[in-house]
């Protein structure tokens, strides 16, 4: 039985790369080695294992069960050693440093303005802003890779802590001239009956909406899906059909009367935004400070003033 040599943090790194890219070469450039180095790393702590880590098929390489393993010890102990790192230098220093914080696409429409006020304040924080759909956050959230994670809905099945801040308000929205865009008191089994622009199977946004529908006994048939905001509004625009979206990604159309709220019965939706992160996660002093801005900063905010800016069938449809 051939015994087994621990590898050194250097090829912990450099695997956890090729793992994480998929490819030596986007791992060579993240780390600023020539790919032939990072190549005879791997090779290296393929022979101290005995077994293979990675194998190529076609032009793609993938890891093998082994290779799995190996990636996955490697984000453990490299991920202690990064919070053992932050917390020594969080006992000598300010708020500040790096900042790693993932959102919903929906998120894109107030996080970076917030971010922005928070560097104002902290002028020695770094952060970086991560956009995605949910079901990458939810594979990002697994790995570890973020510091804070915005999201409207938490995930159940992983252990996070969840702290909400900022009203995510939930609504029904058609283009202006829609037939529906004036009536009062619409019922969710008329809405039902239009097309329905929605967004992909397992955003937040759209459970929400779905168990509204289930709890009033309708069935909301989505005719197009969309992982995307902006997607979705220039469906509304274009007359497509009827969505549901955040008011946060609503404000110029809103503002420019390109799209009406509807006045749906048990709409808009209010609830929450949430920034979350690992259990048992050790933030740092930037990430700790961030999440405290957010709560009280946004204390009073809510996404109702976006309808009321729009006029006065906005107001009237945010009540």
């Amino acid at each position: 039985m051939q015994k087994i040599i621990p590898p050194t943090l250097q090829q912990m790194r450099l695997f956890e790369a090729v793992a994480r890219h998929r490819s030596i070469t986007r791992a060579a450039q993240e780390v600023n080695l020539t790919q032939p180095s990072v190549s005879m790393q791997v090779k290296t702590l393929e022979d101290k294992i005995g077994l293979p880590l990675t194998e190529q098929i076609g032009k793609r390489l993938y890891l093998t069960p082994v290779g799995e393993e190996v990636a996955a010890a490697s984000r453990d102990i490299l991920g202690r050693l990064g919070e053992m790192v932050a917390t020594l230098e969080d006992m000598h220093r300010e708020v500040a440093g790096p900042l790693s914080v993932a959102v919903v696409s929906t998120a894109k429409y107030f996080l970076p303005q917030l971010l922005g006020d928070f560097k104002r304040r902290y002028p020695k924080v770094e952060p970086r802003l991560q956009i995605a759909n949910r079901e990458t956050m939810l594979a990002r959230i697994a790995e570890n890779a973020d510091d804070l994670y915005i999201m409207g809905q938490p995930p159940e099945e992983k252990p996070v802590v969840a702290t909400p801040f900022l009203e995510n308000v939930i609504a029904f929205v058609a283009r202006s001239d829609h037939p529906l865009a004036d009536r009062k008191g619409i019922s969710l089994a008329r809405v039902a009956r239009e097309s329905i622009i929605g967004r992909e199977s397992g955003s937040g946004t759209r459970k929400a909406v779905e168990q509204r529908c289930r709890e009033a006994g309708v069935a909301l048939s989505t005719q197009m899906e969309f992982d995307d905001s902006e997607a979705i509004k220039q469906g509304v625009v274009s007359g497509l059909g009827v969505a549901y979206l955040s008011l946060h990604s609503l404000r110029l159309e809103l503002a420019a009367g390109e799209i009406a709220v509807l006045d749906v019965e048990g709409f808009p939706l209010r609830r929450r935004w949430y920034a979350v992160h690992r259990k048992g996660k050790r933030l740092t002093n930037a990430a700790r400070s961030f999440l405290d801005f957010l709560q009280q900063e946004n204390a009073g905010a809510n996404a109702g003033s976006a309808i009321k800016s729009s006029g006065d069938g906005g107001a009237s449809a945010g009540a």
